[in-house]
């Protein structure tokens, strides 16, 4: 799939944060990287970007994307880009002959809007648009700004445009479009001089040649100036809260994981880099709990749960610059696994050099058996709790709770009470992940 990207504009109100409005970087990736990587995700294979005003900047910051991404991205520039926007479009006819998805470069969605475009049913001659039906709901919408739409009961495009007093439904400036697009545009131009791509869309829905896709509870936005800019970049954060967040990563590893990561997003820091960084920290702390006095017990304790927090930035630095991978993931979970043991023994070996009692190793390799499958079960039954169940996973006792338990039993001075805890909690918490899927099974026979 092909896929043609506005940038030529100006967007003066952004100036303050960059004099590329394309550039500007929402925590720590261009606003265009992220249009063009997202619908990469998708399935688009082919990136046409009119680019206009600062556009060397731009193209240049285009073609380390190209190599870096291993991506197919042609320029066309565009002169006239203090023109309508429609300018931009038709300069890209001599390019695209077949049917092409058709973006903004300041507009942010989620992948569904642009996958179920993809698969929709286009004739030759037609061009479908993403519509938003939430006009009174969708916070991240300037209504003094959006351009609005006018739908008939059979959802066919009445008219379109930014002025209009009446309206029932938002543009969000995804477009599925045939080349019948360009005439539109110039037949537009020359009827009335309206330059914008609207003016297209209202010659086509005329003609009854414009479908409408109602993109339902999908978010997009139109980063049109700082406030919008906030709004984005809220809502990025938002959706690095977890359903399966355990209740100590939920309400307080989390907040401050995130007010890291947008730090770290701005650095050429890698995610496994901060993985590595985080596993030295815990087996600092786990070589801290082999000394037998308090003040190492307590500094063992503290880094355990400062790395427990750091380990959530890897993933959500990953989330946040598109860096996600399968080895990335793995190797977070092996490093974990391996934290953990040294941990738990650590803190075993501080507790029997104590009393020297048996029951105090015999407790110790609970805790650590009975994490280790903890950490096992996690992945099965938070998918059996998503997919068969309908359940959000908002009761999860995990990693997490354990190491919170080592950093309370450090601070207390009770290293068996923490064992104790750790292998209670942990052992009961497989018990019931067992039962729920056994009675899963059960009600599915």
């Amino acid at each position: 799939m092909r896929c043609l990207i506005i940038a030529a504009g100006r967007g003066s109100r952004l100036s303050p944060i960059s004099d590329s409005k394309p550039l500007s970087p929402l925590l720590g990736t261009a606003i265009i990287e992220r249009v063009i990587l997202t619908a990469s995700r998708c399935g688009v294979d082919e990136f046409y970007v009119v680019t206009g005003y600062k556009g060397e900047k731009v193209r240049l910051f285009l073609d380390g994307l190209r190599k870096r991404e291993n991506l197919n991205i042609i320029h066309i520039i565009n002169d006239e880009w203090e023109r309508g926007n429609g300018v931009s479009v038709l300069k890209a006819r001599e390019y695209l002959r077949g049917p092409f998805l058709l973006l903004m470069g300041d507009h942010l969605f989620d992948e569904e809007i642009i996958k179920n475009l993809i698969s929709s049913e286009i004739r030759e001659g037609e061009v479908i648009l993403a519509i938003d039906s939430k006009i009174t709901s969708n916070k991240y919408v300037d209504p003094q700004d959006v351009t609005k739409v006018l739908l008939d009961e059979e959802r066919q495009i009445i008219d379109i445009g930014k002025g209009l007093n009446r309206y029932n439904a938002y543009d969000t400036g995804i477009f599925l479009c045939t080349p019948a697009i360009f005439d539109a545009i110039e037949e537009s131009i020359k009827e009335t001089g309206d330059e914008s791509l609207s003016g297209g869309i209202r010659i086509l829905s005329r003609k009854k040649k414009v479908k409408t896709l109602d993109i339902g509870d999908a978010f997009w936005i139109d980063i049109d100036d700082r406030k919008a800019f906030k709004k984005a970049e809220q809502y990025l954060i938002s959706k690095l809260r977890k359903p399966s967040d355990g209740p100590v990563s939920r309400y307080l590893n989390r907040p401050l994981s995130i007010r890291i990561s947008k730090y770290l997003v701005r650095t050429d820091i890698t995610p496994n880099q901060i993985t590595v960084f985080s596993f030295i920290l815990s087996m600092v702390a786990a070589v801290s709990f082999f000394f037998t006095s308090y003040i190492p017990l307590l500094f063992g304790g503290i880094l355990a749960q400062i790395s427990s927090i750091i380990d959530g930035c890897d993933g959500e630095v990953a989330r946040l610059k598109f860096r996600e991978s399968s080895f990335g993931s793995w190797f977070d979970a092996v490093l974990d696994r391996y934290a953990d043991a040294f941990m738990l023994f650590g803190l075993t070996f501080h507790a029997y050099s104590k009393s020297e009692s048996t029951l105090f190793l015999a407790i110790g390799f609970l805790a650590i058996i009975g994490s280790f499958m903890n950490s096992y079960t996690a992945d099965k039954y938070d998918s059996l709790m998503k997919r068969k169940l309908g359940y959000s996973g908002r009761f999860r006792i995990g990693r997490d709770v354990r190491v919170f338990l080592i950093f309370i039993g450090a601070i207390i001075y009770q290293p068996f009470l923490a064992l104790l805890i750790i292998a209670v909690v942990m052992n009961i918490e497989n018990i019931r992940r067992i039962m729920i899927c056994y009675r899963y099974r059960m009600s599915n026979q």
